[in-house]
């Protein structure tokens, strides 16, 4: 990893232990630019970031600090189509939502693995998961570029807003392909940039933590996943963030006849 690439992890990785210790602290952890987040805070949270992007009855169903902590682009599992006994893995977990919710979905023969970098946040959604009462679901530590599962591991890939913050995403979309069984899936929310905008463009509307820098364009992102092997790619804008910038649902598959990885 270049220095300039630890330096944005690093970056990174303070900028959500923060949001994760504002939420333990009774605030709202923010994503977006010109969010106001903290405990007592004006909530001019941007509406195109967050738990606002969750039914009512998804964000009743959990604790409050899971509700808080979300900081997503999007609600990934509305085009995960989870079912009964299927093993889930989230990219970025953050403080669990995402886990939490595909956790109940695949019922108690299925299971739902998290995956952060950031210790505050894996407290965080530890303490959440206890909360909730769910028992299906295992979060780790590490890195969405170097996942520590076993290859053939989950039926599901999802995230939500936290591949565009990684500063390697060859190696993110190749993690995500090693680790789904044959014919696995992917149903991720992400922020997607148009493809006229230069990274230089992208940077202007927003910064790395912010969930804006780091986005891949729509041609890159469909290339990415199919250097990966995936297929069936599918980019579908949801909603516009930035100007050019657009939070978008992203599926593939594996191929169900795919060997070695």
């Amino acid at each position: 990893m270049t220095d300039h690439a630890s330096d944005l992890r690093e970056i990174v990785r303070a900028g959500y232990a923060a949001a994760a210790l504002k939420v333990a602290e009774g605030g709202t952890a923010c994503c977006g630019s010109g969010a106001a987040c903290g405990p007592g805070a004006a909530a001019e949270v941007d509406e195109n970031f967050g738990a606002g992007l969750y039914g009512a009855e998804e964000r009743d169903s959990l604790p409050a600090e899971a509700v808080a902590a979300s900081l997503g682009c999007g609600n990934p599992l509305a085009v995960a189509d989870l079912h009964d006994g299927e093993r889930v893995l989230d990219l970025g977990s953050g403080g669990g939502i995402d886990v939490l919710l595909s956790a109940r979905r695949v019922g108690p023969t299925g299971k739902a693995y998290g995956l952060d970098m950031t210790e505050e946040m894996l407290a965080l959604a530890l303490t959440n998961a206890e909360k909730a009462g769910v028992t299906n679901a295992e979060f780790l530590k590490g890195t969405i570029e170097s996942v520590p599962l076993p290859a053939h591991t989950v039926d599901v890939v999802i995230s939500n807003c936290v591949i565009n913050l990684s500063t390697d995403k060859p190696a993110v979309f190749a993690e995500m392909f090693r680790v789904l069984v044959p014919g696995g899936r992917v149903g991720v929310s992400d922020i997607v940039a148009d493809d006229h905008l230069t990274p230089d463009q992208r940077a202007e509307r927003g910064d790395y933590v912010g969930c804006v820098a780091g986005a891949l364009s729509f041609a890159e992102y469909r290339t990415g996943l199919r250097a990966a092997g995936f297929t069936a790619v599918e980019i579908t804008p949801t909603h516009r963030v930035a100007d050019g910038m657009h939070s978008a649902v992203i599926r593939a598959v594996k191929p169900a006849a795919a060997t070695g990885l």
